[in-house]
């Protein structure tokens, strides 16, 4: 049999794979059609390809597949017709080749709204490797880019642009962004999250002609009048199934496009088959990759014999993290079904919205919306696709916890075999138990084993849950690895780092692990080389694994504006720093507030200001209160027995000299001090991960408590003690931490985590029962040694402090960050504020 494929796209790919596998895979005759230059590649992670990712890592055709199947590939080779009672394909250079059975994987083509002006040059699509190509090479030479279409590859697209460090907006005709997945409110969440990330959108705007700018390149002109210029310009305003061929050969065409196709994935002629985007089932067509590979797999079957193959449609919920913001839908978003219920979750502050649409009888989930936390992603999903009878009170599963109150959901072995734990790759939770039991010990052998997670990777948090659930069940070791890029937990790659005296992580990426890093084991790795060696965070070989945060220094704000905490050591400040602090705010308009740990925190800095504020603050005699990093934040103290008449010690002076020795200690979470000078704990040392009391025989140290959403009491380690050796204590604890903690583990999650808990903690720490007391002050010892302020050496390094600008390409400041006053001080201008000033400016 010779089958011919058009199309050698993801599931085009998915087809030949499926072919391959089936009993019949020796036995057939394949020609592959592929019009681009180059084979199939990752289309879902296509953005990557911005961040450095080369078209040959992006590549998913294994190493000699087509020499070891026998199936031919033809590159740059186009289909023009089809001649359906002969059985031929003709190519676009006139060749002629018969088929047995022709399968159309032609995918769809970007919609490009009829504009005048619209063939303009420096306009692009964004769909190819040579579209990105083209879009890298207009950016060399624009500072704006305006993406015109707000849904998923929309966005994706307004990422590429504000990377390549563009002033980037989005163009939208619906009311709201990701108008098919989610709803009103959460389109409100994700326009404020994607707009403090330094992206303007514009809904609600239908471009009618694109025109000369005054300032920039192209002018959009929209049908109210109004109007907006940029340089560069991307049409993503969705996808049309390409269709042409079929129609050339009187396929029959669904009413709004695609190919038609039965349940077989036959269409309207028994020898020609349709998969992917170009078709269409039951008058719908699918833009996403997993329904496209469940078309392939039932294609390949079919036409392999199993006349049972059948395409049962597809689970539309998607997952992904747009611009860094988690966004989630699940089956009835929108709540269309009849008398269906809706529980929703707002957080303005933290910009938060959560959304679960239940049967009218409260007991079946059939769907959600998550914008900003998509933790609940696995759970909901699994619930709606396999029918789980919601809990009681299914409220809970949306808002966060509380004291005392359990988050209901549905553990990993509470789910059926049947589970679907993979759209992209049809894999079951049976098939993941199925693989441990056949050896699969790590996320990587599964992924290998039944391509679960290889694709989108949004089932990849389940996935693992039910295969070390498994390997726990069958006696077998759970690791606990960082990631897929390293076979270790984050303690051993400390200890590897430590010893074998890494400081770079492309040596630790090539000596302990794998493929490129991802955005789990870069911070991580940063971490840990900051635990060990101490240097400058912002180094060359360190500044690209540090997050946003510390890449610059600052705490980067809801609206785009960085926040500034100088060091308040035990939160005393002389007067004279008090007016400096006052002054510097003043002067650069920032909002001042009191923090909880007792220092000043300034508000509304832009990135370029941020070298200038720094050096006006050392010069007064301060330094980085690292309030962005996972270090030492404060040590929180009362005034003690300097002024208050009960204090029993001077609480303030032991905080000071706490909080100058482990300043710049870099751990795997914050940390947090208290130092009371008395029994009435008016510094809430017990709240804190390390928590000092005064007491007439001396201090008591306390460990591992926690405030925060989950509070936790710390727990009293020594008594009695003296300084020295209330230091020699608190450096052992913090060096063992460091050392041993998961990455992003708070000390009293860590605490709950040992074997042992308190008992054993006690006598590692005070008994030293592991003989590791010297080594551990030792390592102390050089941290305190080595410390620099940061915010100085960035200042005064020329190379480092050149990135602090809101464009690589221009010296502008960010005109987006808006302030408005409110008490006397700024704060971020909301918006339909931001609107109001926009129209004023244009009037």
């Amino acid at each position: 049999m010779h089958i011919v494929l058009i199309g050698h796209g993801m599931v085009g790919q998915k087809f030949l794979e499926s072919l391959a596998e089936g009993p019949a895979g020796t036995d057939l005759r394949v020609t592959v059609l592929c019009e681009e230059p180059r084979a199939a590649y990752d289309r879902v992670h296509l953005s990557e390809f911005f961040a450095g990712k080369s078209a040959e890592a992006l590549s998913l055709v294994p190493p000699g597949f087509f020499e070891t199947t026998g199936f031919k590939l033809r590159l740059a080779t186009r289909a023009v017709a089809i001649e359906r009672r002969n059985h031929t394909v003709t190519t676009a250079d006139g060749e002629v080749i018969p088929y047995d059975k022709l399968v159309l994987a032609t995918g769809s083509t970007p919609f490009v709204p009829a504009v005048p002006g619209r063939e303009r040059p420096h306009c692009h699509v964004y769909r190819t490797i040579e579209d990105l190509e083209a879009m890298q090479s207009s950016g060399k030479v624009a500072k704006s880019g305006v993406v015109i279409g707000g849904g998923l590859l929309g966005l994706e697209c307004a990422k590429a642009l504000r990377d390549m460090g563009l002033q980037t907006h989005v163009v939208e005709f619906a009311p709201r962004l990701m108008a098919v997945q989610i709803d009103e409110t959460g389109g409100r969440v994700l326009r404020e999250k994607i707009e403090a990330l330094g992206v303007q959108v514009h809904t609600q705007r239908n471009t009618v002609e694109i025109t000369d700018g005054a300032s920039a390149r192209h002018r959009l002109v929209f049908t109210d009048g109004s109007w907006l210029e940029t340089d560069m310009l991307v049409f993503s305003a969705g996808i049309r199934p390409r269709d042409e061929i079929a129609r050339q050969c009187v396929l029959a065409i669904g009413p709004r496009g695609g190919i038609v196709i039965d349940d077989h994935c036959r269409t309207s002629d028994r020898n020609v088959y349709a998969i992917g985007e170009c078709a269409a089932w039951n008058d719908q067509t699918y833009g996403l990759v997993a329904p496209g590979y469940e078309m392939a797999r039932v294609a390949a079957r079919h036409i392999a014999g199993d006349a049972g193959a059948a395409f049962p449609g597809a689970d539309l919920s998607t997952k992904l993290k747009l611009m860094g913001v988690d966004v989630a839908s699940i089956g009835d978003a929108h709540g269309k079904t009849a008398r269906c219920r809706s529980y929703q979750y707002v957080d303005e502050r933290k910009q938060v919205y959560k959304k679960i649409v239940v049967s009218e009888d409260g007991s079946t989930l059939l769907g959600a919306v998550l914008v900003g936390d998509a933790a609940e992603y696995g759970t909901l999903q699994q619930m709606a696709l396999n029918g789980i009878r919601l809990p009681a009170d299914p409220e809970f599963l949306i808002l966060p916890s509380s004291d005392g109150k359990v988050r209901p959901g549905i553990g990993a072995d509470a789910l059926p075999d049947s589970a679907l734990l993979c759209s992209c790759n049809n894999v079951t939770k049976s098939q993941i138990c199925a693989a441990v039991g056949e050896g699969c010990g790590t996320l990587g052998d599964i992924k290998s084993a039944t391509r679960a997670g290889a694709t989108c990777g949004g089932c990849v948090p389940l996935v693992t849950q039910v295969m070390k659930l498994e390997m726990g069940r069958r006696g077998m070791t759970v690791n606990n690895h960082l990631c897929e890029h390293f076979p270790h937990s984050r303690q051993a790659l400390y200890h590897l780092v430590r010893v074998g005296g890494i400081q770079t992580f492309g040596e630790l990426l090539g000596k302990h692990g794998s493929g490129l890093g991802c955005d789990i084991c870069k911070p991580a790795a940063a971490s840990i080389f900051a635990s060990c060696w101490n240097a400058f965070v912002l180094e060359p070989e360190l500044a690209s694994l540090q997050d946003s945060n510390d890449y610059y220094l600052g705490n980067i704000q809801k609206d785009g504006s960085y926040s500034v905490v100088p060091r308040m050591p035990g939160g005393e400040v002389t007067p004279d720093g008090l007016i400096a602090v006052g002054q510097v705010a003043k002067k650069y308009g920032l909002y001042t507030k009191i923090t909880g740990g007792a220092r000043v925190d300034m508000f509304g800095a832009r990135v370029e200001q941020l070298p200038s504020i720094w050096e006006e603050l050392i010069a007064a005699g301060f330094e980085s209160g690292h309030a962005y990093g996972k270090s030492l934040r404060t040590v929180k103290s009362c005034v003690g027995s300097t002024w208050c008449r009960y204090g029993v010690d001077d609480s303030v002076g032991l905080a000071v000299e706490i909080e100058h020795r482990y300043k710049g200690l870099r751990a795997p979470h914050k940390i947090k001090f208290g130092v009371s000078g008395c029994t009435r704990e008016c510094a809430e040392a017990q709240g804190k991960d390390v928590g000092i009391i005064a007491t007439d025989k001396g201090w008591n140290l306390y460990v591992c408590g926690n405030g925060g959403m989950k509070p936790r009491h710390a727990e009293l380690i020594a008594s009695d003690l003296g300084k020295a050796e209330l230091f020699q204590l608190i450096d052992r604890f913090l060096m063992f931490y460091v050392r041993t903690a998961d990455r992003l583990q708070r000390t009293s999650t860590w605490r709950e985590a040992l074997e042992g808990r308190l008992d054993y903690l006690k006598d590692v720490i005070v008994n030293d029962s592991l003989g590791l007391a010297t080594e551990l002050e030792a390592q102390m010892q050089a941290v305190v040694d080595s410390y620099q302020c940061e915010w100085k050496t960035a200042v005064t390094t020329p190379e480092v402090r050149q990135r602090f600008r809101s464009f690589v390409n221009s010296e502008m400041p960010d005109e987006r960050i808006v302030f408005v006053r409110e008490r006397g001080q700024i704060r971020p201008a909301r918006p339909e504020e931001r609107a109001d000033e926009r129209s004023e400016a244009t009037a």
